[in-house]
């Protein structure tokens, strides 16, 4: 049967969190003094990470995407998704970096067992790279892109968030990236998760993002793979790769959500901007398996219908984005 949530929806994604920490300072993700850091005994060990992801697994889960902070920083890394790889069941093992380290890591990515990588890349401009991160090399994740391809990755997705007057004037040349090169481009709505009061005058609707790629080329649209995600895709006519537009503020796809989220400290949600969490910490402490699945079911069931983020302008809500996993 799997899991299904109130609502009727098919739950089997999990976003695993494995640090909090980052070797970035995004704009749109933290301060630019960085985030409290977890004490080390506030940190899942990699044994909790491995249950969790074992026991999401044995109740429907398919598909597991490694996130951060920032995965690649945490030590051990590579044995630990060479383990979650063997768990039986799973079908995805897929990962999110900005790519600062996939240069020296990418091999040993490929050979522990992930799928396919997401990067985050905001511009393709070096100035307003390091602008957008405080302080990061362009070139770093330019050749950590080279490294995947080298590797035997599938085309990497890379996702740009989008910000007026910051790195919009880009769009065209994130879109002429998939002319050539079979990488799957994906726009998404700047989002209010620094308490920013004036973030919607930052944030670029979906549709306004596809007019201008429309404007230069014809485009046609494409149907979503299973587990494909919140993406809307599409392809320039001729094209190698595709366009995907993900629009969590303009037009929230929590219809369709089919994820939770754990955090590297073991704070479990159904919803990015959900207050609704519950600490898995007490219950690893117990060997007893329906238990523990007890919790992650109750953790499906409590899933909200839809995010009020369209109706939150004020900008007062705060989302750690580098601890829960974005």
């Amino acid at each position: 049967m799997g899991l299904i949530d109130s609502h009727g929806r098919h739950i089997n994604y999990l976003r695993l969190s494995v640090t909090d920490r980052c070797n970035l300072r995004c704009t749109y993700c933290m301060p630019a003094e960085g985030v409290p850091k977890l004490c080390h005994d506030e940190m899942l060990r990699y044994e909790d990470l491995y249950r969790i992801a074992r026991e999401a697994v044995s109740l429907g889960i398919v598909k597991i995407r490694i996130t951060g902070g920032e995965p690649l920083v945490r030590n051990g890394i590579i044995s630990f998704v060479e383990r979650l790889a063997s768990i039986p069941g799973l079908k995805e093992l897929v990962l999110t970096t900005n790519g600062i380290l996939l240069r020296e890591m990418a091999l040993p990515l490929r050979r522990a067992g992930v799928q396919r990588l997401n990067i985050s890349l905001d511009s393709l401009n070096p100035k307003i790279f390091t602008s957008i991160t405080r302080g990061g090399d362009l070139s770093r994740v330019l050749d950590g892109i080279a490294a995947a391809e080298e590797a035997g990755f599938p085309p990497v997705k890379i996702n740009m968030v989008v910000m007026r007057g910051i790195n919009d004037e880009e769009v065209l040349d994130f879109a002429a990236l998939t002319l050539r090169n079979p990488y799957t481009v994906r726009f998404i709505e700047y989002m209010p998760t620094l308490a920013d009061s004036k973030w919607s005058s930052q944030s670029i609707a979906g549709s306004e993002i596809l007019n201008i790629i429309g404007q230069k080329y014809p485009m046609m649209p494409l149907v979503s793979a299973e587990m494909a995600g919140p993406s809307r895709n599409f392809k320039i006519k001729g094209s190698s790769g595709a366009i995907g537009i993900i629009t969590p503020v303009s037009g929230h796809f929590c219809e369709s959500c089919n994820r939770i989220r754990v955090t590297a400290s073991g704070i479990a949600r159904g919803c990015l901007f959900s207050d609704d969490t519950v600490d898995l910490k007490p219950y690893l402490q117990s060997p007893d398996a329906e238990v523990f699945g007890k919790v992650l079911r109750e953790i499906v069931m409590k899933k909200q219908s839809r995010h009020d983020l369209a109706e939150e302008r004020t900008g007062n809500r705060s989302v750690d984005m580098s601890c829960i996993g974005g």
